[in-house]
């Protein structure tokens, strides 16, 4: 329960020191599009991008690790049932509006680092893209004030390691 008890603290630490950045205005306007390009849609258009031009096996990698992830994300959700920022830190508002309730894992996290990691397997060259758009998605949902820092490690290890897993059977 101590463990716990200075995971949360670290989180409150960090999530307060991330909010009282000097120009926080602009980099929640940042945030918002980083985010916004972390939403479902994009990543159903990539799967069918990937399946008008034949690439089969990519595209079920894809459609099999989202299926796993969202249930694992799902699951994990209700099972932690952590509470947001915006509940757990009186006085505090977020600055968008959350599709849930709960916090722990990032969903928008999870996806992200699972594509990174789907599109880094199949083009190696965007390694340098494609890793840092998603820190910055996790980097967005703490700015936004969604998140606390050990749901986007959460939901990085999510995404990651379910697509390590798909891949080592498909």
């Amino acid at each position: 329960m101590r463990l716990l008890q200075n995971i949360h603290q670290f989180d409150l630490r960090t999530f307060e020191w991330c909010l009282r950045r000097k120009h926080r205005e602009l980099t929640v306007v940042f945030s918002r599009h980083v985010s916004r390009s972390a939403d479902g849609p994009l990543y159903a258009v990539i799967i069918v991008v990937f399946m008008a031009l034949g690439n089969w096996p990519v595209a079920t990698l894809m459609l099999v690790a989202f299926a796993l992830e969202r249930t694992l994300y799902f699951l994990f959700k209700s099972f932690f049932r952590r509470n947001r920022p915006a509940v757990a830190i009186p006085g505090f508002k977020s600055a968008i509006v959350a599709s849930d309730q709960f916090s722990f894992p990032s969903g928008h996290t999870s996806a992200a680092f699972l594509v990174a990691c789907a599109l880094h397997s199949t083009f190696p060259f965007l390694v340098w893209v494609l890793y840092p758009w998603a820190c910055c998605v996790g980097a967005a949902r703490v700015m936004l004030g969604v998140h606390f820092p050990t749901d986007i490690l959460a939901g990085a290890l999510l995404g990651t390691s379910v697509f390590l897993l798909v891949a080592s059977f498909i």
